[in-house]
């Protein structure tokens, strides 16, 4: 049996009840080692964290084990239980669907455990979630590589009045995570270059850090007011506001930009 785990966005606590127990009554415990695990005792220190609470030795699987050698861990899930645990819930990525269907064609059971991600917690800023349209992620720029296929679906989510919301395309090579004032940044240099005012600096935004977490951060306002910002640690992601309802309108105000939430927390 293979179990594949969502742990949730904070930290090893967030895990649920059944999660937890698949965990404990497996063989074999692997974790994806290519999203964040900044906040579950991955570290210096290794695994220890989790380790500690499940009571057995965990290992990481990094990018490559997963996508190109996804084999070690169907091999063992098929002679006893594996758990392959994911930061977030488990369809967050694709990378996990492909791991699901090369499981069922060896004939292996297939358990998920769903937790909390970010398509979900992104509600806590007030933003109804089926006002969104389609997520965008947006990728590290480099001076001979500026791609902006990202534009043409924030415009049309606009035109529509929908919400965006933008995520920071994780760099591997060395590890990397997009502030919420790089991709403003990014993001008004390719308004700029396209000119087809999709978005500009007025368009109101909500930038959120550390979902889920004890510290998480969430501040509302223009683009240029939220490139002033200190959002801190990662994970960030950031919503382009569309038309809003009056109740969304109210919880944003909750979390509106001041002077005073420049370096707070919110």
């Amino acid at each position: 049996m293979l179990y594949i785990v969502g742990l949730g966005l904070g930290d090893e606590k967030d895990i649920t009840l059944r999660g937890l127990e698949a965990v404990k009554k497996c063989d074999k415990v692997f974790i994806e080692a290519y999203t964040s695990l900044l906040s579950f005792g991955i570290s210096s220190d290794g695994l220890s964290t989790l380790e500690k609470l499940y009571g057995k030795p965990v290992t990481l699987a990094d990018r490559e084990t997963v996508e190109e050698r996804a084999d070690q861990i169907l091999t063992a899930a098929a002679a006893s239980d594996v758990a392959f645990l994911v930061v977030g819930d488990p369809f967050g990525a694709t990378t996990h669907t492909d791991l699901v269907v090369r499981a069922k064609k060896l004939g292996i059971d297939v358990k998920v455990v769903h937790n909390a991600s970010v398509m979900n917690a992104v509600g806590a800023c007030g933003l109804q979630l089926y006002h969104y349209g389609e997520t965008v992620s947006i990728p590290f720029f480099t001076e001979t590589w500026r791609p902006d296929s990202f534009y043409e679906k924030i415009q049309k989510n606009r035109a529509l009045g929908l919400h965006t919301l933008c995520l920071g395309k994780k760099q591997y090579e060395p590890p990397r995570y997009m502030s919420i004032n790089t991709a403003i940044e990014q993001l008004l240099e390719v308004e700029h270059n396209r000119g087809e005012s999709a978005y500009n600096e007025d368009t109101m935004c909500v930038g959120l850090a550390r979902l889920g977490s004890e510290d998480q951060k969430i501040v509302s306002g223009t683009m240029r007011q939220l490139q002033s910002v200190d959002f801190g640690a990662p994970l960030h992601c950031l919503v382009i506001v569309g038309k809003t309802h009056p109740v969304e309108e109210e919880m944003l105000d909750f979390y509106r930009h001041s002077e005073e939430n420049n370096h707070g927390t919110v």
